[in-house]
C-alpha cells in the first residue's frame, strides 16, 4: 500500500529537525536584522566598511557600465549630428546673420550719436537755431540740386533760412510746407554764396557746377592768390548766410578763381540745423548791446 501524500512531520524525525532548524534560523535572522537596524540608527558610520567593500566589489561592473553608456551616447550623438547637420548649420547661419545685423545697428547708432554731438558743438548760443532736421531725400539725379527736410513751417522754417551740417554749409530753404521743406543745395547752379578764403580773407563767391563741384570766382581780378587746398568760408556779405561757415576746398586753380569740392556733402549729411536768416545790422546791434549812443549823457 502506497504512503499518503500529506504525511505529517511527526512520522519523520528528520523533517521535524528541519522545521525546527528553519524556525531557529528565521528567528535568529530577525534578531540579527533588528540588531543591525538599531546599530545603523544609533551609529550610522559603523557599516562604512561594508559599504566600502560593496563599492569595491561593484566597481568593475560600474566602470564597465559607464564606458558602455559613454559609448552609446557618443554613437547616438554622432548619428544625430550626421542626420541633423543641415538644420544645425542653418540655425548657426541665422545666428551669425542676426549677430551681424545687431553689430551693424550698433555701429549706425554710434555714428548717429557722434554726428548729433558734432552738430550740437556748432550751435552758437547767441544765434540759436530754428530747428534741427533730417535730410530725407534729394534730387541728385536731375539738373537741379534740391534736398528735402522733415521739418516745415509748423516748426518755424521759412524760405531763405540757411541750412548747415556739422561740417559746413548745405544750402538754403527754398520752399516750405507744414511738415517738410525743400532746400536749394549749394551745388545748384542757381545758388550763389558770398565767401572769403580762410587764408588771407580773399573775397569771392561760389556757384554750383554741373558736375557737383563748386566754381569759385574772385571779386577782385588780377593776380590769383588762391592755392590748392585753401578753404573758403561764408563771408556774411549781403546777409542770409552767417559768416565763418565752411563751404569749399580748392581742388584746382583757374585763371580767375578755382574749382572746389564741397565741404559738407548733402548725401553724407544726415542731420542738419536750420538757422535764422543772417542780418548784419541786427547782429551789429546785438553785439553793441546797451552801449549809450554817441553824444548821449551817461
Amino acid at each position: 500500500m502506497a504512503p499518503p501524500k500529506d504525511r505529517r512531520p511527526g512520522f519523520s524525525r528528520r523533517a521535524q529537525y528541519g522545521i525546527f532548524t528553519g524556525y531557529v534560523v528565521a528567528v535568529v535572522g530577525v534578531l540579527v536584522g533588528l540588531a543591525l537596524l538599531i546599530v545603523s540608527l544609533v551609529d550610522p558610520g559603523s557599516f562604512s566598511f561594508a559599504r566600502s567593500a560593496a563599492d569595491e566589489v561593484a566597481r568593475p561592473l560600474g566602470s564597465t557600465g559607464a564606458v558602455a553608456r559613454s559609448a552609446g551616447h557618443g554613437l547616438f550623438d554622432g548619428l544625430s549630428d550626421y542626420f541633423f547637420a543641415a538644420s544645425k548649420n542653418a540655425d548657426l547661419r541665422k545666428e551669425v546673420e542676426l549677430a551681424r545685423a545687431d553689430a551693424v545697428k550698433l555701429q549706425a547708432l554710434e555714428g548717429e550719436n557722434a554726428r548729433l554731438k558734432r552738430l550740437l558743438g556748432i550751435i552758437d548760443p547767441a544765434r540759436p537755431p530754428v530747428t534741427s532736421a533730417r535730410l530725407i531725400g534729394s534730387t541728385g539725379g536731375s539738373t537741379r540740386r534740391i534736398g528735402i527736410l522733415n521739418r516745415g513751417s509748423s516748426d518755424g522754417v521759412q524760405p531763405g533760412m540757411p541750412v548747415r551740417s556739422d561740417t559746413g554749409l548745405v544750402g538754403r530753404v527754398l520752399e516750405v510746407s507744414p511738415n517738410t521743406a525743400r532746400v536749394l543745395l549749394i551745388t545748384d547752379s542757381e545758388n550763389v554764396v558770398p565767401v572769403r578764403s580762410a587764408r588771407g580773407d580773399v573775397p569771392a563767391f561760389v556757384q554750383g557746377n554741373s558736375d557737383g563741384r563748386l566754381v569759385i570766382r574772385l571779386i577782385n581780378l588780377g593776380v590769383n592768390p588762391i592755392r590748392k587746398g585753401d578753404v573758403f568760408v561764408t563771408s556774411g556779405s549781403g546777409g542770409l548766410y552767417p559768416p565763418g561757415v565752411p563751404v569749399a576746398v580748392v581742388a584746382e586753380v583757374t585763371h580767375d578763381g578755382a574749382i572746389g569740392h564741397i565741404v559738407s556733402d548733402p548725401s553724407a549729411a544726415e542731420f542738419v540745423i536750420v538757422e535764422p536768416v543772417f542780418q548784419p545790422a541786427a547782429e551789429s546791434a546785438m553785439q553793441q548791446g546797451d552801449k549809450p549812443a554817441e553824444g548821449a549823457n551817461p
